[in-house]
C-alpha cells in the first residue's frame, strides 16, 4: 500500500509576526550576569557593614560632590533636551536623572555632620531633591503609559486590518 503523497499548496509567504509590546529582547547573557551581581552584592553589603568604620575623611571628597553634581545637571539638561524635541531618549533621561536625585539625597542625608547640616539635608530632600525625582518618575511613568496604550492599540488594530481588508495582490 502507497503513503499518500502530501501535496503542498502555493501559500503567500507568511507576514513577519508582530512583535510583543510587553516583551523586550535582550541578548541570553544579560540576565545571568544581572543574577550573578545581584548574588554577590548581598555578602559584599553584609562584609562592609561590618568591617567599614562609620566615621572616615576622604581625600578629594569635594571633587566628588562636585563631579556628581556636573553628573546631574548632565541629566537635566539631557532630560530637558528630550523632552523639547519629543526624543525616545527621555524615559532613560529621566529614569537616570531621577535616580540619581534619589542616591543625592540619602548622601546629603547620611553624610551630614548632624544639628543644622542634617536639617539642612533633609529640607532640601524634602522640598527640592525627592519631588524633582517624583517629576523624573513620573515622566517615566506616563511615557511608558502612553507607548504601551499606543503600540498594543495600533498593533491590535493593524493586526485586525490585515485580517478584514482584501487580499495582497
Amino acid at each position: 500500500m502507497k503513503e499518500p503523497v502530501a501535496v503542498m499548496e502555493a501559500t503567500e509567504p507568511a507576514e513577519p509576526a508582530m512583535p510583543d509590546p510587553e516583551h523586550i529582547p535582550m541578548p541570553r547573557w544579560v540576565t545571568p550576569v544581572l543574577t550573578l551581581a545581584a548574588a554577590f552584592l548581598l555578602p559584599w553589603t553584609l562584609y562592609l557593614t561590618f568591617t567599614l568604620p562609620s566615621k572616615q575623611v576622604a581625600e578629594n571628597y569635594d571633587i566628588a560632590w562636585v563631579g556628581f553634581d556636573v553628573a546631574l545637571l548632565s541629566g537635566f539638561a539631557a532630560t530637558s533636551w528630550a523632552a523639547l524635541k519629543g526624543s525616545q531618549w527621555l524615559v532613560p533621561f529621566a529614569a537616570t536623572t531621577g535616580t540619581m536625585l534619589v542616591c543625592d539625597a540619602w548622601f546629603d542625608i547620611v553624610t551630614a555632620q548632624g544639628g543644622l547640616s542634617r536639617i539642612e539635608a533633609v529640607l532640601s530632600a524634602a522640598f527640592a531633591e525627592l519631588p524633582l525625582a517624583a517629576i523624573c518618575a513620573f515622566i517615566v511613568y506616563d511615557a511608558e503609559r502612553f507607548r504601551h496604550a499606543t503600540v498594543v492599540r495600533y498593533a491590535s488594530a493593524l493586526r485586525r486590518l490585515r485580517g478584514r481588508g482584501a487580499p495582497p495582490a
